[in-house]
């Protein structure tokens, strides 16, 4: 009887603490460091949205309320002239402004990937203006548009004194001094992805077209700006987002003059919500523009997760 009988679980290792304990760390600790980020994003962005949603539902004036009147503010929104030339304004500039800057971004990226010299130097320096904020953009153009100190001035002194470009000063073309202005701001950013597109292309496509004689503008025009349509989605939808928040330019630039001619929603909402003490109008002013930033990004991210979904 000196044997003495062994457990039944002894032939089984024990679990060692510090495995499961690094388990459950490996686990837990990306929510861990993702959580303070989290309850930010939660909290500055969708909570505020919601508040503003019901405030814009609410009898709010100078300081907010809580009750609830539906959509009245809104349709006194609607009702103000105000902004229907803040809505024609950013439909006309959007128009333009990305029209204008993926012509041009598109222009320059094709030119650049052709090798040609001092490349990177180019690239610099047509991507310098959107390194700079848009208080700082519209400032400089708005001394040079200046009737007085800018273009038209420097021109006269050059002998032509006839030459007039005051659009600054005239309510029917201020809006195109904002064209220009973000144009030439954002163009170089448009030509980065472009040319990150066009340097994904496969050059075998180039060589192969060619042999089949295809000229290159034929090549570009036919082949290689129809495979560019992740670059163009990217583009469109990133330039919208841009011209529905350029309130920084319009302010620097226009201080939406002359006479409100260059009003804009973001502007707008500014002025009703601290200026003019109507929290209620202001608040419905940006649901709107958000939904209208809705309507360009939602159908962005459908389309990207349905190209994933096919891709898989």
């Amino acid at each position: 009887m000196s044997d003495i009988s062994k457990p039944a679980s002894a032939g089984v290792a024990p679990r060692r603490p510090s495995a499961s304990l690094s388990v459950r760390l490996a686990h837990w600790l990306p929510r861990i460091v993702l959580a303070p980020s989290f309850m930010a994003v939660l909290i500055g962005v969708y909570v505020f949205i919601g508040w503003t949603l019901w405030i814009s539902m609410s009898s709010s004036s100078m300081l907010p309320r809580y009750d609830f009147v539906g959509l009245e503010q809104y349709v006194r929104l609607w009702n103000t002239p105000r902004w229907h030339t803040a809505v024609i304004n950013l439909f006309l500039f959007t128009a333009l402004f990305l029209a204008i800057t993926i012509a041009l971004g598109l222009l320059m990226a094709i030119l650049l990937d052709q090798n040609i010299r001092a490349e990177g130097v180019l690239r610099t320096i047509y991507l310098y203006p959107m390194a700079l904020s848009f208080i700082v953009t519209g400032t400089a153009w708005k001394w040079m548009l200046n009737p007085d100190l800018g273009i038209e001035k420097l021109v006269q002194s050059w002998g032509w004194e006839s030459f007039a470009f005051d659009w600054i000063t005239r309510p029917d073309f201020a809006i195109y001094c904002i064209v220009i202005a973000a144009v030439w701001q954002s163009t170089g950013f448009a030509m980065a992805i472009f040319l990150a597109g066009l340097r994904g292309i496969d050059g075998s496509i180039i060589k192969a077209a060619q042999i089949e004689g295809a000229t290159l503008p034929r090549i570009y025009a036919s082949i290689i700006v129809p495979m560019l349509r992740p670059a163009f989605l990217s583009v469109i939808v990133l330039l919208s987002y841009i011209s529905i928040k350029s309130f920084d330019l319009v302010l620097a630039l226009t201080n939406t003059g002359p006479g409100g001619s260059t009003e804009m929603p973001s502007t707008f909402m500014f002025a009703y919500t601290f200026q003019r003490n109507q929290m209620g109008v202001g608040a419905a002013s940006a649901i709107m523009m958000l939904m209208t930033v809705a309507a360009i990004i939602v159908p962005y991210l459908y389309s990207e997760l349905r190209e994933d979904s096919h891709g898989h």
